[in-house]
């Protein structure tokens, strides 16, 4: 009976409230009228055409930078031996601690016309007028997002590698292939899977952000959207472009889906079998330092230089820090960020419970759509949730919708669960393979059932998936931009929102400081991830 109360009512529920905001979104095009019809033509004449092809371009330029970058990292470490390699395999996933809006204000401080590189060139060198090329450009931003989420592809390429490509490129060399054929018609056809995946990842990734276009000024969609929304109070236009929005996002995750089940394809057969008779090529020399510099240099560009750019002028503007105020950002976004993962641990376990102990078409549909909230980008969240927050507010303007979900915590809270309930989920779904399905029977055989299948025999095992699913989920939260900064409540910022807002009013010394908490917080999935890598 529990069961099937969970699986048949109360599944759906949840399912259908995190999906409601994309609903709202695709219903708002039943809105469509003539005054929308003469928004979509206006759009279509001026701003619509600078987004797309902006938006193209970046995706392009970022997507090339990732795939290069990530796919030679992973190549270098997996497929030849060199000094510092086994502290390269790690250190290579740092950038992932670092937001993309905090590496842009970084570099923008340290490099623009009054920053520090550019002022100490003109003197040391007689020059005058701009040095370097303008930071805040589409070339920046393309810069911006290639070293903060090229350990994408790096991640999943490396898996690729690692299950046969040193025993085929050994067969290879057997076989008399030169070097750069084996890279070229082995390892590279190989992680060819995972390159896509990680691409695609990055990609949603970068049509989501809003911290880096709108700094850098970039007519991006995602600005575009926050524009229509706030700036020309116009609902239709905003919920039009978070349509088109949707969409793209829609075919970069069919195609990272399609990347991913060819990976587990490719991995399953042959395995390692025999790789401990191949060993990676030893490099020596100048090879030895060329390799040193292709994993040395995305650290550097993409963590160890922007934390040094930031902690400049966290120093030099040391006694005007806001210390009293950090404290209340720092509480706002501990406690939003730990209310949002244990709401989103909870619903992943009843989530994976569900599909465990009754795998019917309805649990195993409310999963998958559960699933597809990491990719639906946090401005078309805020616009499918103020959409019919809207609409119940002008039919029931009593009824006090609005102020629940745009005065409260409700709504941010809400966002945080539509958005990264999937993180959750996919540590649970992970836990639960490990988890054979004999223990199941052999409970229910002893009377064990429902509930206490989950509290007795499931949670204890589930710990560790648990405690890394809330992990994951309080880390993204504190990370998160978009959705923070326009539903949080009425003076609560968090870390995120400050930085942005302090970074904007070019006030980086005071935004470093937060800025910098943001990336300390940031490396504890990192270091995770490294330990799981290096225990594998």
């Amino acid at each position: 009976m529990f069961r099937r109360f969970l699986s048949f009512v109360v599944l759906p529920v949840l399912v259908g409230l995190l999906m409601l905001p994309v609903l709202a979104v695709v219903l708002s095009w039943l809105q469509f009228n003539a005054e929308a019809s003469d928004i979509l033509v206006q759009m279509l004449q001026t701003v619509l055409p600078d987004y797309t092809l902006t938006s193209l371009l970046l995706c392009v330029c970022v997507a090339i930078g990732v795939a290069v970058v990530g796919m030679g990292t992973a190549s270098t470490v997996m497929l030849f031996a060199f000094p510092g390699r086994r502290v390269f395999e790690w250190a290579l996933l740092l950038p992932l601690a670092m937001p993309a809006y905090v590496v842009a204000y970084a570099y923008t401080d340290f490099l623009q016309y009054a920053g520090p590189m550019q002022v100490w060139l003109r003197e040391t060198f007689g020059l005058q007028g701009r040095v370097l090329p303008e930071v805040r450009s589409l070339g920046g931003a393309v810069l911006v997002f290639t070293v903060a989420l090229y350990p994408y592809v790096y991640l999943l390429a490396r898996t690729a590698l690692s299950e046969r490509a040193v025993h085929l490129m050994e067969a290879a060399r057997l076989l008399g292939a030169p070097l750069s054929r084996r890279i070229r018609e082995v390892a590279l056809p190989l992680a060819r899977p995972a390159v896509a995946a990680g691409v695609a990842l990055a990609l949603m990734e970068t049509l989501a952000d809003f911290g880096v276009s709108s700094y850098f000024g970039i007519q991006t969609f995602t600005a575009g959207i926050y524009k229509a929304w706030l700036s020309m109070d116009n609902r239709i236009a905003a919920a039009q472009l978070a349509t088109v929005l949707l969409l793209v996002v829609a075919v970069l995750l069919r195609i990272e889906h399609v990347a991913q089940k060819r990976m587990r394809f490719v991995g399953s057969r042959g395995g390692r079998s025999n790789s401990a008779d191949a060993s990676p090529v030893r490099l020596r020399g100048g090879r030895a330092a060329l390799a040193w510099l292709v994993c040395a240099l995305p650290i550097a560009l993409g963590f160890v230089m922007p934390v040094l750019f930031m902690l400049r002028p966290l120093i030099l503007g040391w006694d005007n820090l806001l210390w009293s105020q950090f404290a209340n950002w720092t509480i706002n976004s501990l406690w939003l960020a730990s209310l949002s993962a244990v709401l989103a641990t909870a619903l992943a376990v009843g989530l994976a419970f569900a599909v465990r102990s009754q795998p019917s078409l309805i649990t195993r549909a409310s999963v998958q759509l559960a699933s597809l909230g990491y990719a639906v980008p946090g401005a078309v969240i805020v616009v499918g949730l103020l959409l019919p927050v809207g609409w119940l507010q002008s039919v029931a303007p009593a009824s006090g919708v609005g102020y629940w979900v745009t005065a409260t915590v409700l709504g941010i809270v809400w966002a945080y669960l539509v958005r990264f309930s999937a993180v959750a989920l996919q540590s649970m779904q992970s836990g639960y393979t490990r988890i054979p399905a004999s223990l199941d029977d052999s409970a229910r055989m002893l009377g064990t059932t429902g509930a206490g299948l989950l509290a007795r025999v499931h949670w204890p095992l589930l710990k560790r998936s648990v405690a890394t699913a809330g992990l994951l989920v309080f880390v993204d939260v504190m990370k998160e931009l978009p959705a923070t900064l326009v539903l949080r409540p009425f003076n609560s910022d968090t870390l995120a929102v400050v930085t942005y807002q302090l970074a904007r009013d070019e006030r980086l010394g005071e935004a470093a400081l937060p800025a910098l908490a943001l990336v300390l917080v940031g490396l504890l999935p990192v270091a995770l991830l490294s330990r799981t890598l290096r225990t594998k």
